[in-house]
């Protein structure tokens, strides 16, 4: 199948097999039953959640499995994958054997583009171990202050099939993907793309830091335009040049320092773009002032040279540029001004699920008390402990793995005051930001990046964030 035009005749009898019911694999299934397949759902859970997804979908005509997402259904041409099913699973295993090809909702909606006989919207895609949902979201504000038809999905919790196949006409898609999605995503051609970081995370699922790295390259393959990479991280220059482009197809580097020829960076507070203007060599062209982005932490700044970048590549004028910045709002916990208190102020990072993330938070304050814990998820934390030791007045350590950043701040800063709570209710996010408020001096940042997954406590990370807010909101209401 090509990857335009794909009508209701290419599908009519395709015996297809959609493995997970999840947020993608229900969507996914009635997109290829409408589309004319004769679907069967797989599924490893069996509980009571899943019988009534099943039962909906078998209302409308397709077949369901529950608690069987081993076995590979018969006479199966294609699987369509959930994106957290580790390709590791017998289901594929037994695909590859057969020679059946496997497939993400990433992929199925490549495929579908032009379903309708229009022309599809080119996808500006952004990977990356953290900035993925903010990068993409300053990207549709510039494209939107430019005047284009855009949307910000996939990853990014907005369904890229819902995109695809709904009737909206887009003018460009900015496309949020994660490892998982590029691993099932062996067609995707984008016009433009850019990883923006690379750091260990979802190891146990790709197997290996080499396996993830490979599979976030896989956005660079058959760009069109530009390949942004981040200039302070080579691993991802490297990824650009072992990548398959179409001929013409450009590096584009961003960097926090001064850019060079084919670059974007800053100068003196001043974004600027040395990649997309006629003279590289001598010219550079104003885009936005660091105070246009929000919040103008490092980490952010990058995220928004990385959105322009791919915003330019697609012809956007530097006033829009600069526009969409001013116009982007942060999505909620993540470094969230709360409130300050008695001269303290309190930032929300709840969505810091890694170290890598939490790095970033830790390097935009001085000095900190850090609010930190959860589920480690396999991390070690002597260098995000050995890179923030200066900036630390004190440490309260939440969550069931606390321990292990316990023991790291033991090693690398023993002069850090530390108040490790032994409770893993939510309620003790409350005795955490009563203690951080007792270590805190005015001036500081009580800062909560926990650098951990929210699972052990909470149902996501918005929960956390919303416990800290709440308990912060309590201490400044008594406190006036």
């Amino acid at each position: 199948m090509g990857s335009r035009e794909v009508s209701n005749q290419d599908w009519q009898g395709k015996r297809v097999t959609v493995a997970g019911l999840g947020v993608s694999g229900i969507p996914a299934a009635k997109v290829l039953h409408g589309l004319g397949a004769v679907v069967t759902v797989v599924n490893d859970g069996d509980d009571e959640r899943s019988r009534t997804q099943a039962a909906e979908l078998e209302a409308q005509g397709i077949t369901v499995r529950l608690g069987d997402g081993a076995t590979l259904p018969e006479s199966t041409e294609l699987i369509v994958t959930t994106p957290g099913w580790k390709p590791d699973k017998p289901l594929f295993t037994a695909a590859a054997e057969a020679g059946v090809p496997v497939w993400g909702d990433v992929e199925l909606a490549w495929r579908l583009r032009g379903h309708d006989g229009r022309e599809p919207a080119p996808w500006l895609a952004v990977t990356g171990t953290n900035g993925k949902t903010t990068t993409v979201r300053m990207l549709a504000s510039i494209l939107e202050a430019s005047g284009l038809r855009t949307a910000a999905v996939g990853n990014i919790g907005v369904s890229l099939l819902d995109a695809v196949l709904g009737g909206e006409e887009y003018d460009v898609l900015a496309v949020e993907l994660s490892s998982y999605q590029l691993h099932w995503a062996p067609s995707l051609r984008a016009h433009s793309a850019a990883v923006l970081n690379l750091a260990p995370d979802h190891l146990d699922w790709h197997g290996s830091m080499e396996a993830y790295v490979a599979d976030k390259g896989r956005i660079y393959e058959g760009n069109r335009v530009a390949c942004v990479y981040n200039v302070a991280e080579k691993a991802t220059e490297d990824l650009v040049r072992e990548a398959d482009v179409e001929e013409g197809c450009r590096a584009i580097g961003f960097t926090l320092a001064t850019p060079g020829p084919s670059q974007l960076g800053v100068v003196d507070g001043i974004l600027v773009d040395r990649a997309f203007v006629t003279n590289r060599q001598k010219q550079a062209q104003e885009l936005a002032e660091v105070g246009d982005i929000d919040p103008p932490a490092p980490h952010n700044i990058a995220n928004a040279l990385a959105a322009a970048a791919l915003a330019r590549a697609f012809g956007v004028e530097p006033a829009a540029v600069r526009d969409g910045l001013r116009a982007f709002r942060p999505d909620p916990h993540r470094i969230e001004h709360v409130a300050d208190v008695a001269g303290v102020t309190y930032i929300d990072d709840s969505k810091a699920t890694n170290t890598h993330a939490a790095e970033a938070s830790l390097a935009a304050y001085d000095p900190i008390v850090w609010i930190a814990g959860g589920l480690a998820k396999g991390a070690t934390f002597d260098e995000l402990v050995t890179g923030a030791a200066g900036r630390l007045r004190g440490v309260v350590l939440i969550g069931r793995d606390r321990a292990l950043i316990r023991e790291a701040l033991a090693r690398h800063a023993p002069e850090v005051p530390v108040v490790d709570l032994d409770r893993t209710d939510t309620g003790a996010m409350s005795e955490a930001v009563r203690e951080a408020a007792r270590l805190a001096r005015p001036g500081d940042t009580v800062l909560m990046a926990p650098a951990c997954a929210s699972m052990d406590m909470f149902v996501n990370y918005n929960k956390r964030g919303e416990a800290f807010a709440d308990a912060v909101r309590a201490l400044a209401a008594e406190s006036a």
